[in-house]
């Protein structure tokens, strides 16, 4: 019973609250189309209440099913993968964090053996008993992984990293942004990302609380905020995009997507903050219970960590990434990117489980998007 209840709070938050680490990745510019959906077939064995070892047993894969972003990894780096394994991977695509956790919550082990989800989610996952312990032995090139950046270890693999940024047009931003408060001046035009657990913090952090704050008259209060930050937005989604075209002269947004941004217009900077941290999401792969090809898996999450395959990785998706040996390898057009060449990037905050109070956010937000 307590294990359903969790599945309920857990989908039912979710719905509005896309973290960072996960609306982050609709397809990476936000205005995408709707997710398309891979062939995804799912192989008899194990049944669901396998332990990961029985399910391992007798189960040496040619088929790997993933649940993950759409657009959010090379096309090369799969077709590497299967060359070299002789195998078929099926990907198959979510349209936000919701997804995916309903895939996880309700036996996702019956049809993926990887699915991608955020750090923000991670303990009641893990809590809820819906993610299998992973052998790290058999995934050695892991050790490339930060540690800085690898909540819940055991249980999952970072892949990517999302922090959320201000950027703005220098030739048509009236103001100069340095805060979180700064936003709420006159004359700005922004156009920013979604989600509860986007924006609450930033409101948090202006106010002086902690971003994940758990306590219901703070979060009220980043509320009353927020809706005056609310009176200069000028569209949710399609942050980058709206920066562009010139709908916006300010935009909050992920740095890979301002990466995109600086590199499409010359006159788009990160706003360089004195004091208030920016906050970081993890995209991760972890192995939903009762995954039946638990041998293909790891060797999928062994070579996503190998540092030239990362590296390759991201001259196509340019973000922050956990895996430091693939850092280091990258390309100098990767390193130089000046969307990730700030120092204050150091003061950062990472997004929390906020357990029971995700439901108080997401009826806030609720509040704010009905304009209440």
């Amino acid at each position: 019973m307590k294990k359903r209840l969790l599945a309920t709070v857990l989908a039912g938050a979710m719905v509005l609250s896309m973290a960072a680490c996960g609306s982050s990745n609709a397809n990476k510019t936000e205005s995408a189309a709707a997710s398309e959906t891979a062939n995804a077939s799912t192989e008899a064995g194990a049944e669901s209440g396998e332990t990961q070892a029985a399910a391992q047993e007798g189960n040496a894969s040619s088929e790997l099913n993933i649940y993950m972003w759409q657009q959010y990894i090379s096309d090369d780096l799969i077709k590497n993968f299967e060359t070299e394994n002789n195998c078929k991977v099926n990907l198959s695509y979510m349209s936000d964090n919701a997804d995916a956790i309903n895939k996880l919550t309700a036996g996702g082990g019956d049809e993926y053996d990887l699915i991608m989800t955020c750090d923000a989610y991670m303990k009641s996952l893990i809590a809820g008993g819906y993610v299998e312990e992973l052998n790290l032995d058999n995934i050695p090139n892991s050790s490339n992984i930060n540690d800085t950046y690898w909540v819940s270890k055991g249980y999952c693999v970072p892949y990517l990293m999302n922090y959320i940024y201000v950027v703005y047009d220098s030739e048509t931003c009236p103001v100069e942004i340095h805060s979180y408060n700064d936003l709420l001046q006159s004359g700005l035009k922004i156009s920013t990302i979604d989600g509860a657990r986007n924006l609450f913090p930033i409101a948090l952090v202006a106010l002086g609380y902690d971003p994940n704050s758990t306590n219901e008259s703070e979060i009220a209060e980043a509320y009353e905020w927020l809706q005056k930050f609310n009176e200069n937005v000028v569209a949710y989604g399609n942050a980058e995009q709206n920066l562009t075209n010139g709908t916006a002269n300010v935009a909050v947004t992920y740095d890979g997507n301002a990466s995109w941004a600086m590199k499409e217009k010359n006159t788009i900077k990160v706003a360089d903050f004195t004091s208030d941290p920016i906050q970081l999401g993890i995209d991760l792969f972890v192995m939903p219970k009762g995954a039946k090809h638990v041998d293909l898996a790891e060797k999928f999450l062994n070579y996503i960590c190998t540092a030239e395959v990362m590296a390759k990785n991201l001259e196509e998706f340019p973000y922050s990434c956990p895996n430091d040996a693939a850092v280091a390898a990258a390309s100098d057009d990767y390193k130089n990117d000046p969307a990730r060449d700030f120092s204050y990037k150091e003061n950062v905050f990472f997004q929390e489980d906020v357990g029971d109070a995700l439901t108080i956010y997401n009826d806030y937000y609720q509040k704010l998007k009905v304009g209440e």
